[in-house]
């Protein structure tokens, strides 16, 4: 049996993005026993991917080079025996553990200072893979192979007694259809359709009959009080009172979801959720929701996608005439099961 270590990416969307990867190194090796090393706010997710046989949480934080700490661990890591070592980040640090345990193989892109630390370093072309999931996807196979399209679907397991849980301890269990809300983005303000916006959905929403949840991390809690506070009551704002476990069973439990560009939207499509999805100033070309059942909603402006965290000409327009009866009309059209 062939055994895989991957080092996981540090953000929630680009974690789900890696999953096609899984599933094709499965498929390659007809059932590896893969394991993934990432940060402790991510194994939630790789924790509800089939395809993992066991999530290591990483001790280390952005910034931290603790060498001896990584040698230590990559020493631990070597008792297991990996036969190859897939390298998702491209930062020198990321492939430290690997180098320590000995992994024969070590994949990854050609990154900062990565070589001898990568021993099937590769060279990027994003013209031939534009997109972040094909580009983790391009490793499971031999270099200048290109990764099967279309990808595999991200699909995240579904934990019904966890789901029932997490509702009872929120107290959200509701007779009427649930939409959530999704109003945050960690890149930037850019990236975010404004507090007002959600507010008067919310208040739509409400008066046609839904149930209207914000879901987001304690970053996001101000603006899912603001939110909550101009909707009148109609949404309830639960940003910042979840775990990532927990947001993913209240995600689970929702009709339809309408998220900015962001680690939750990503998530609720691997869930297998309706997703209205809102791109500002990034684009759905480099990180779209992987899911059929998406609807992905831009505005083609001339200064759009700026992949900017703060509008640069001021105006946000990207974002502002994304207007609030646009986003409605995209929830009456979705499919919704």
């Amino acid at each position: 049996m062939q055994r895989i270590l991957v080092v996981g990416p540090s953000w929630v969307g680009d974690a789900v993005l890696a999953q096609p990867l899984l599933k094709l190194l499965h498929a390659r090796h007809a059932g590896p026993a893969l394991d993934v090393l990432a940060p402790p706010w991510t194994l939630p997710l790789f924790e509800r991917m089939p395809e993992v046989r066991r999530a290591i949480a990483s001790p280390f934080i952005h910034g931290d080079l603790k060498l001896s700490e990584r040698r230590r661990l990559g020493r631990e890591l070597a008792r297991e025996g990996y036969d190859q070592a897939i390298v998702l980040p491209n930062t020198f640090k990321s492939a430290l553990v690997p180098f320590f345990a000995g992994i024969p193989r070590r994949t990854g892109y050609v990154g900062e200072l990565r070589w001898g630390l990568l021993n099937d370093a590769r060279r990027l072309d994003p013209a031939r893979l534009p997109r972040m999931a094909e580009r983790f996807a391009a490793l499971a196979h031999p270099p200048g192979a290109a990764p099967p399209l279309p990808l595999p679907v991200p699909a995240l397991r579904a934990n019904e007694a966890a789901r029932r849980a997490t509702l009872m301890k929120l107290g959200l269990e509701s007779p009427r259809p649930v939409i959530v809300l999704c109003p945050g983005a960690e890149y930037g303000p850019a990236k975010r359709w404004p507090a007002a916006y959600f507010a008067r959905l919310a208040r739509e929403l409400a008066a046609e009959g839904w149930e209207a949840w914000l879901v987001g991390s304690p970053n996001d809690a101000a603006i899912g009080a603001e939110i909550e506070g101009a909707s009148g009551g109609a949404c309830r704002n639960l940003c910042g009172a979840t775990t990532l476990g927990e947001a993913m069973d209240v995600l689970a439990s929702a009709r339809l979801v309408v998220s900015n560009d962001s680690g939750l939207m990503h998530v609720a499509a691997a869930l297998g959720k309706p997703v209205i999805a809102l791109y500002g100033s990034s684009s759905p070309a480099f990180t779209p929701p992987l899911s059929p059942a998406a609807i992905i909603l831009k505005l083609d402006l001339p200064c759009s996608p700026c992949f900017r965290r703060v509008c640069p000409l001021g105006h946000f327009n990207c974002m502002m005439q994304l207007t609030p009866e646009r986003v409605s009309a995209a929830v009456r059209s979705a499919r919704i099961a």
